[in-house]
């Protein structure tokens, strides 16, 4: 909760500033025009222009607000249809990411690298570390498309590679599991079959039931209803545990369940080489002209405009 109060808090001072800002951009140009400022309505229009890259910030900060979006991001990139065009566009893509993350200032940490028959890679994994990774890295999960020439055919013909990008939240096995006493009922009762005389004869068994999730557990073993209550407690602990990680494995699997196969007509963005040049993204249908300079971690623009689109 204390997380969550300064997230909220650090959005409500940033709107709070950007509403200032244009307060004060407001009354610096009614008076430019009143005192037909021509230099102060110019200061007005740069005012503005800072003020939207703060409203484009905002707006992204408070897109993110997935319980994901903060964490780290695995990132895989394999190769598809196409054979050694297809696994040298793979490690275009993946240079192409190792400068996006440079320039964001965030750290790439290499797991697997699987090198092409002949070149280029088949699959490469890598771990990206800093803030909101996984909230911008997400949206470049799916099939990249790549259109040129290719420098492998002898006869010069134009090529269409594939290669999938596949993006994971960095869910660490930090699983801690705090149980709240109000959220649990105990009883105690005597314990049945063999135990000795004490065990019988007195209420030491311990039943305890984690009300949210309706799981029950209980102790009769030992003839003190104190060591029974112990005992129960780390049982219903591990119980709550696997359902946890349950809920994490069901997560990553419904994530990998998205995945479509590496080919035509499953493509989230087209990069064209030739016969024109062309960056499409086909979700959003923004389109860049500068092939190179997306292609040298230039990705910016295309991943906030799915982000806010």
């Amino acid at each position: 909760m204390l997380k969550e109060q300064t997230v909220l808090s650090d959005l409500l001072t940033h709107c709070n500033t950007i509403c200032a800002d244009i307060e004060d951009a407001r009354m610096l140009l009614e008076m430019a025009l009143e005192e037909k400022d021509r230099e102060a309505e110019a200061d007005v229009g740069r005012q503005l222009a800072e003020i939207e890259k703060k409203i484009k910030q905002f707006s992204l900060d408070i897109t993110l607000d997935h319980e994901d979006d903060a964490r780290d991001a695995l990132v895989s990139i394999n190769a598809g249809a196409g054979g050694t065009d297809s696994q040298d566009w793979a490690e275009m893509l993946f240079r192409m990411y190792t400068r996006w993350i440079d320039k964001k200032g965030y750290t790439l940490t290499l797991i697997d690298f699987q090198p092409g028959d002949e070149a280029g890679i088949k699959g490469v994994t890598f771990k990206v570390a800093g803030k909101n990774c996984f909230g911008f890295m997400k949206v470049e999960s799916g099939v990249h498309r790549l259109v040129r020439i290719s420098p492998f055919n002898a006869n010069g013909k134009r090529h269409t590679s594939f290669a999938s990008v596949f993006v994971y939240p960095d869910i660490k096995d930090d699983i801690h599991i705090d149980i709240d006493e109000k959220e649990l009922r105990i009883d105690v009762f005597r314990a049945s079959g063999a135990g000795g005389q004490h065990v019988n004869k007195t209420s030491s068994a311990v039943r305890i039931t984690h009300l949210p999730t309706g799981t029950v557990v209980q102790c009769q073993q030992e003839p003190s209803q104190h060591r029974n209550k112990e005992i129960a407690m780390k049982v219903l602990k591990s119980r709550l545990y696997q359902l946890e990680k349950q809920k994490q494995d069901e997560k990553m699997q419904s994530l990998h369940d998205g995945k479509d196969d590496i080919a035509w007509g499953s493509q989230i963005r087209s990069y064209v080489l030739h016969p024109y040049r062309l960056v499409k993204d086909h979700r959003t249908d923004q389109e860049i002209g500068d092939v190179e300079r997306v292609l040298d971690g230039d990705l910016d623009g295309l991943i906030e405009g799915v982000l806010l689109s």
